[in-house]
């Protein structure tokens, strides 16, 4: 019998939609149906196909193991984007229960995350906090229009070099903008540039704070020595509370988040709208755009890890739109832009979780601390904090990935170490720009080497018949048979013109063999036309063979097969060849 919690979920979704909305689920019993909506969330799904105490159980336990480790990386991820610890608190709060409700994903556990840490930074640095909201809120529209629209497979077709780049350079980046925590330097406020900032931290080192060091290192050895030794054990929890610990039975001079940034207030997140106008639009459209990308890239990424590490499936349509609305309500109620968190999703799954219910605890399990528990948090020292976050950029930094890129194509690690570098020296929107077209181009490139058109000469135009080839009969003077591979775009119209323009004077008929189009673009045809439109002032004819049905369907709705006529666009080579012969004979 169905327990009390998968009866009452049923009774509720059966008012708001007909059971043949859950028709699509995946299940053991049902592989063979269509796949669920994409718009549905993965929560409602979960609990129609049957909850039990158990998975409570397993959800509660995984939810509040993941919400301990996502408080110090809250905290670590706003100080390091600039702005107070407990706007990261409030954005793992709001990011992990509306996420969880509306996610595509049974696992993912959302907030604050490194990557953007970097224009985070940037943004609140030159327009702050208020210029943080415009562009989180415009982001989080963008994702909701992104999953609306089904873009949800399209996002992910960023080149993965673009991303290994400057993820990379987001790393160092990270772990440069820590050095004046972990050191304990005299620094009121670090500028967003790279090397400007390790030109004020090499000014300042003789501020250096041992005591701070020291402190901050033991933290790090502790984390680096559980990540070898004990990896089930949170690195970043024990690491910081030891850190803690020997600050307060020291009583150390070391500066933590109420020295800096006053005690964190016990008290919940506020509805604040942002001041929106044109102007700011148009100057922080750039930075939103950047946002959107990163948060879909990150989230769909971290599904895909999830289902790797179950045999779930998520669904990136409704990912998006729940990622959209979670940065919308992030924008909006004091947070900064959220994102699913590979690591935290990796732990919930490590720890038994069942249901996105888990992801819903773990915000839960943040509240918890803000409300009642407010003053541990606040305790905690900086220099504790940096160092969890220098772990944090060396995971980052994805070596083994950037190895295998080095060792494949020269243009692929062309482009990661321009992404890198464009992420260091200039800003990680230009990095992810340039490196997408960049890319884009190189692909361009060997899509327009894939291509190819070649003159086949008679004596080797063959036909398949039974077991192996047979000469075709194709001796008609003034016949000129053109073989084209790969897809007819914009990459390779060039030299079709040069090789038709090539042959010499007395050509009577072209036959086009077309087998290998798979596709032709809009300048493809456009050029196509052209060819065509010159047979009356150039005297010769046309023929095309072996058309694709995909490739004859934009043929026929562009009017080339009208123009060209029925009769001249043929199933075989063969009867192209012939067709062009009594075209020549009509012509000789």
């Amino acid at each position: 019998m169905p327990n009390v919690i998968s009866r009452s979920v049923h009774r509720i979704m059966a008012r708001i939609a007909h059971r043949k909305t859950f028709s699509g689920i995946h299940s053991p019993n049902n592989r063979n149906q269509k796949p669920i909506d994409p718009f549905y969330p993965k929560l409602f799904a979960v609990f129609k196909n049957g909850y039990s105490a158990e998975d409570l159980f397993r959800d509660i336990i995984a939810g509040i193991t993941v919400g301990i480790v996502a408080m110090p990386l809250a905290m670590a991820f706003a100080i390091a984007s600039g702005v107070n610890p407990i706007q990261g608190l409030y954005t793992a709060i709001l990011a992990g229960v509306i996420i969880g409700v509306l996610g595509g994903s049974r696992f993912q556990v959302s907030g604050p995350t490194g990557a953007f840490v970097v224009i985070i930074y940037g943004i609140v640095y030159r327009h702050g906090y208020d210029g943080l909201m415009v562009t989180t809120l415009m982001a989080g529209v963008m994702l909701c229009l992104a999953g609306f629209f089904r873009l949800g497979n399209l996002i992910k077709f960023i080149p993965y070099p673009v991303t290994t780049g400057f993820t990379a350079g987001i790393s160092i980046i990270v772990f440069s903008s820590q050095i004046g925590d972990l050191f304990g330097l005299s620094i009121t406020q670090v500028p967003p540039e790279f090397i400007s900032k390790w030109i004020l931290y090499l000014s300042e080192i003789g501020t250096t704070s041992p005591i701070t060091l020291g402190i901050g290192l033991i933290t790090l050895v502790i984390m680096i020595t559980i990540k070898c030794y004990a990896p089930k054990i949170p690195a970043p929890v024990l690491g910081v509370v030891v850190g803690g610990l020997l600050v307060w039975f020291l009583d150390a001079p070391v500066e933590t988040i109420a020295s800096r940034y006053g005690a964190i207030p016990a008290v919940l997140p506020s509805f604040q709208w942002p001041e929106i106008n044109m102007a700011i639009v148009q100057m922080l459209l750039p930075d939103a755009i950047t946002i959107a990308i990163l948060a879909g890239l990150e989230s769909l990424l971290t599904c895909v890890v999830a289902d790797s590490m179950t045999g779930d499936k998520h669904y990136s349509n409704m990912e998006l739109v729940a990622q959209g609305t979670g940065n919308i309500a992030c924008a909006v109620l004091g947070g900064i832009p959220a994102t699913g968190a590979i690591a935290r999703t990796a732990t919930n799954i490590s720890s038994g979780a069942r249901s996105p219910l888990s992801a819903i605890i773990h915000g839960i399990t943040v509240l918890v601390f803000v409300l009642w528990l407010s003053p541990l948090t606040s305790a905690i020292p900086l220099t504790c904090l940096a160092a969890v976050m220098i772990i944090i950029s060396y995971g980052m930094l994805e070596v083994n990935s950037i190895r295998n890129i080095f060792r494949g194509p020269k243009s692929d690690w062309m482009v990661m170490v321009l992404s890198f570098a464009l992420t260091v020296l200039l800003d990680l929107t230009v990095a992810v720009y340039i490196g997408v077209l960049v890319a884009s181009l190189l692909f361009m490139r060997r899509m327009s080497e894939a291509s190819s058109i070649q003159e086949v000469k008679h004596e080797t135009i063959v036909r398949e018949e039974g077991d192996g080839l047979v000469p075709v009969n194709s001796t008609a003077e003034g016949v000129h048979l053109f073989s084209i591979s790969g897809p007819f775009f914009f990459g390779m119209v060039d030299r079709f013109q040069h090789a038709v323009n090539h042959t010499n004077k007395n050509v009577k008929v072209y036959v086009l063999q077309m087998r290998d189009v798979s596709t032709i673009d809009a300048t493809g045809i456009h050029v196509l036309e052209a060819f065509l439109a010159h047979r009356v002032s150039r005297s010769y004819q046309v023929v095309l063979a072996e058309v694709p049905a995909s490739t004859r369907r934009i043929l026929r709705r562009m009017g080339i097969l009208r123009s060209l006529g029925e009769d001249n666009v043929c199933h075989s080579l063969q009867i192209a060849l012939q067709r062009a012969a009594d075209l020549a004979d009509e012509k000789s």
